[in-house]
């Protein structure tokens, strides 16, 4: 199947997104500059007061002015100082519940994508953008936002306060930031490019990871280990080749920023001294111009660390805002079915460049009705599943419920329609109720009850320590609490599908991992669970197609037999031959 990335944002939506997020909380964002400003302008008077103190001691004023002086300049630090940390803590819960908003509005992204978009774009994407990408986010909106901000007022501030002491003074030190302006103007034009690079790297190194560690059995039989290797590989190579990359860009920028911290101190102190010799300055004007300039190296280095920062958090806002560009199918686009009637016809598919796999299928699947799809591995069955189910279109021919294509109805929509179980499964991390209600919010002890006991789960979870209220370790690891093997993980997730109550079902060996009498328990109280819905059973187990209203035969690709149990047992077919051969001789029954 051929990888089709998902949409990254351009600098605009970001622009618009950062907008977005702001006015959503425009009240602190108001208070964090208000404080900021009024930090910044407390910390003017430090410098000021210092050349004050010079001109005084120069004038032989006696130690009471300097002692009061100086006795201002401690007040005024005190001040600052607590202006700053107050803008801090204001900034910091800022930036807290606009990172939540962001996690919530990725959530419902991904949640709202088709099932056919996150597949063409695998799990290793939308990982990375939530994980690594979200992180990033939410540590530019939690410091380096708010640090931002703080350091962009004082560093306007101590630059003002420099022209107000003297113009010259300050066309002297903006004339020494130049060579920050130009090396600030080269990595920017490389670096949105280089860390989106970086991120779409890092996403393919956990979309391989990720496949090979789940499908390492399948590697191993198929001795598919040094092919494995040699893909992950050529990930790691082109991961570090764009990082080396952007530490490229930081080695150029930071240096040349550093010396040039140098030049407008040494600059203003070289013409400030000129200008007290002529006596067109004061000495303690000139020590106040070179303070400001010297203090002004503090903001601007975290400015310029920062927007550093940002760079590479833009890349990953870009990343993360992309999901609203993403293809989806609103509810309110998508026309509603007439009926719970499923047609396939003239169904032909092929993954990516891959061969054929379907060659023209037609099958109704009548409303109620237990239909099993059996057949040999390769035929074509998963494949058939997933075009049911909405996960994949059809390339060419309709799969229609209801009159309507699957393919476009919106995922609420769909999921209300059609669910597909296969033998993948997740505990989440929680407890017994919370893993249940995922799929109902609003159902009551009595209806999780019913729910586990259609699926034989009841008594199990009778058995532990606290009921519905044990928690679970996430995928069953003991460390995060009570252990569950596969055969209770998959009872949780049948479970799961009783509570949504679709009125289609397709369980893709959904019970692979239950011993026989287990999954047949378990198939059966299903059935009378659902009783008047609609159950579609990939089986490889026969006894589901003996059960079954009607069997689908599939070989190569194509639907060759359709009829009951005995109909196809007596028609002596390819039917016939599975069921003699799995059932120990021909016809039996």
């Amino acid at each position: 199947m051929s990888r089709a990335h998902l949409p990254v944002a351009d600098q605009a939506a970001v622009r618009r997104a950062s907008l977005r997020l702001v006015r959503k909380d425009t009240r602190a964002f108001t208070a964090v500059l208000a404080l900021n400003a009024a930090a910044a302008l407390t910390g003017l008077a430090g410098p000021w007061l210092l050349g004050r103190i010079i001109d005084e001691v120069r004038a032989g004023s006696g130690v009471a002015a300097v002692d009061r002086l100086a006795a201002v300049l401690v007040v005024c630090a005190s001040v600052q100082l607590l202006l700053a940390r107050w803008a801090r803590y204001v900034g910091h819960r800022f930036g807290e519940r606009t990172l939540a908003r962001v996690r919530e509005e990725f959530v419902d992204r991904t949640l709202a994508l088709p099932a056919n978009v996150v597949e063409r774009a695998g799990t290793g994407d939308l990982t990375a953008r939530g994980t690594a990408d979200v992180a990033t986010v939410g540590t530019t909106l939690r410091d380096a936002g708010p640090e931002l901000l703080i350091n962009a007022v004082q560093f306007l501030f101590l630059l003002g306060a420099v022209f107000f002491l003297n113009p010259l003074l300050g066309a002297v030190g903006v004339f020494g930031l130049l060579p920050i302006w130009f090396v600030l103007r080269w990595y920017l034009r490389r670096a949105r490019d280089g860390y989106l690079a970086e991120g779409e790297a890092t996403s393919e190194v956990a979309e391989i990871l990720a496949a090979t560690a789940s499908g390492a059995r399948t590697v191993e039989a198929l001795r598919l280990e040094e092919r494995r290797v040699r893909a992950s590989r050529e990930a790691l190579d082109t991961a570090r080749r764009t990082r080396l990359y952007t530490l490229y860009l930081r080695s150029v920028f930071f240096p040349v920023v550093e010396v040039a911290y140098i030049l407008p101190v040494a600059g203003v102190l070289l013409v400030g001294g000129m200008l007290h010799a002529q006596g067109v300055m004061s000495l303690g004007s000139v020590v106040a111009a070179a303070l400001y300039l010297q203090q002004l190296v503090g903001p601007l280095d975290q400015i310029l660390v920062r927007v550093e920062q940002l760079q590479s958090s833009g890349a990953s806002f870009a990343r993360v805002e992309g999901l609203a560009g993403a293809p989806r199918t609103s509810a309110q686009d998508s026309p509603t079915p007439t009926d719970d009637r499923i047609d396939v016809t003239d169904v032909r598919y092929s993954y990516g460049r891959g061969g054929e796999v379907l060659h023209g299928v037609d099958l109704t699947v009548r409303p109620g009705e237990r239909l099993a799809v059996v057949g040999p591995s390769g035929a074509g069955k998963t494949t058939l599943s997933r075009l049911l189910a909405g996960v994949d279109a059809p390339t060419s021919g309709t799969v229609t419920v209801g009159g309507v294509p699957v393919v476009g109805l919106g995922p609420e929509q769909l999921r209300r329609q059609v669910v597909l179980v296969t033998q993948e499964h997740h505990v989440f991390l929680g407890t017994v109720r919370d893993n249940l209600l995922i799929a109902e919010p609003g159902a009551g002890d009595a209806e999780l009850w019913d729910a586990l006991a259609a699926v034989g789960a009841d008594g199990w979870v009778r058995e532990l320590p606290e009921g519905l209220d044990t928690g679970l370790g996430a995928d069953g690891r003991a460390t995060d609490g009570h252990t569950t093997d596969g055969s209770q993980a998959q009872q949780l997730a049948l479970a799961r599908v009783v509570l949504a109550d679709p009125h289609t079902l397709i369980l893709d060996e959904a019970t692979a991992l239950l011993d026989p009498t287990t999954a047949r328990h378990t198939e059966r109280a299903l059935a009378a669970v659902l009783e008047g819905r609609t159950v579609i059973a990939i089986a490889h187990r026969l006894h589901t197609a003996h059960d079954a209203d009607r069997v689908a035969v599939m070989e190569d690709g194509l639907l060759t037999e359709l009829g009951t149990h005995e109909e196809l047992v007596a028609a002596g077919g390819a039917y016939a031959a599975l069921w003699g051969s799995w059932h120990g001789g021909p016809g039996g029954g």
